[in-house]
């Protein structure tokens, strides 16, 4: 079994399991401690990358990615959360390389917009609205939707159409307040929102919410989110897009998962238990996850994925060499 599956990790001259590794959990004061303390249990990705990328030789790589806080800095607009030309410029020629997916809790046709690529596959609300991949012929007719895109949540639309209309006449008065439609997943934004006022937001929402079993309300980075109460997670799309893409019975393919929301673990947690690929959490702060490795912010998600392009080329390049 590949060397990897053990989580043996080696960090500055110090070898510990990934057994041993749960016992450590010291209090810090000093922030940059508790930081360096918890990249023992996630090391750097960038700097693992040669170790990480060892595993991947004679393997097909598949990339998957969150987008808000990964790709893009979170901001207090949401609707101003821009890619950089740099980061399209890289995702683009990673995507030239692998086949790169983008599930976001988001609504498919937005995160597209940002994104403004057409060899990378959208995955929306969370995995609730996922674009075909071009290859791929599924026979769930019945959850498809438009565009060819599988919608397993398509039947909760008008209800959440009518809990989006209500939410609107909720909070209309709440100060900073704002609602997302992302589609299958009702975003209620509150960055802007005084303190003093966040709390009676949070009720007011619930109320909406709490009379619909049907539905659930999950948080996340000064969000609130309402989605179907449908086992189908971000983990499920990822499933999902291995297997339409021809992948998920394959041995010989690794996944690299990059995200830091917490929907993301669900997606960590599938390429954990196949012990396949690498989970890679993106948190300047230490986090419960149960991604094996990190990446401090979207700048080192960029060079992560200059270096995936640029290994890609050296590596063709090399068995050019070695085939003349």
């Amino acid at each position: 079994m590949a060397k990897f599956l053990s989580r043996d990790i080696n960090l500055m001259g110090f070898q510990i399991s990934h057994s041993n590794k749960q016992k450590l959990k010291p209090f810090y004061d000093d922030p940059d401690e508790a930081y360096a303390s918890w990249l023992l249990k996630h090391p750097s990705a960038l700097n693992s990358f040669d170790c990480i990328m060892k595993e991947a030789k004679g393997k097909k790589v598949v990339v998957f990615l969150d987008y808000d806080g990964t790709l893009s800095p979170i901001v207090e607009d949401p609707d101003k959360a821009f890619m950089s030309t740099e980061m399209r410029a890289a995702l683009r020629e990673v995507a030239k390389q692998f086949p790169t997916s983008i599930i976001s809790g988001r609504s498919r046709d937005k995160v597209k917009e940002f994104v403004q690529l057409n060899n990378v596959c959208y995955a929306g609300s969370h995995g609730l609205d996922i674009m075909q991949p071009p290859k791929s012929l599924d026979k769930r007719v019945s959850l498809m939707g438009n565009e060819g895109a599988f919608q397993p949540a398509k039947l909760f639309l008008p209800a959440i159409q009518e809990i989006s209309m209500e939410l609107e006449h909720k909070i209309r008065e709440t100060q900073g307040s704002k609602i997302e439609d992302n589609m299958f997943c009702i975003s209620v934004h509150y960055r802007q929102v005084p303190p003093q006022d966040q709390g009676n937001l949070k009720e007011k929402v619930k109320s909406v919410v709490e009379n619909r079993p049907e539905f659930r309300l999950t948080e996340g980075k000064m969000v609130m989110e309402v989605r179907p109460s449908i086992e189908w997670n971000k983990g499920d799309a990822l499933n999902y897009l291995l297997h339409t893409s021809g992948f998920s019975n394959a041995n010989d393919v690794l996944s690299l998962y990059i995200g830091d929301d917490q929907t993301d673990e669900d997606a960590f947690k599938v390429i954990a238990g196949k012990r396949e690929g690498f989970p890679i959490v993106v948190s300047s702060i230490p986090k419960e996850t149960k991604a094996w490795y990190s990446l401090r912010d979207p700048s080192e998600v960029l060079a992560f994925l200059l270096r995936l392009a640029k290994w890609n080329k050296s590596q063709a390049s090399f068995l050019q060499q070695d085939y003349i």
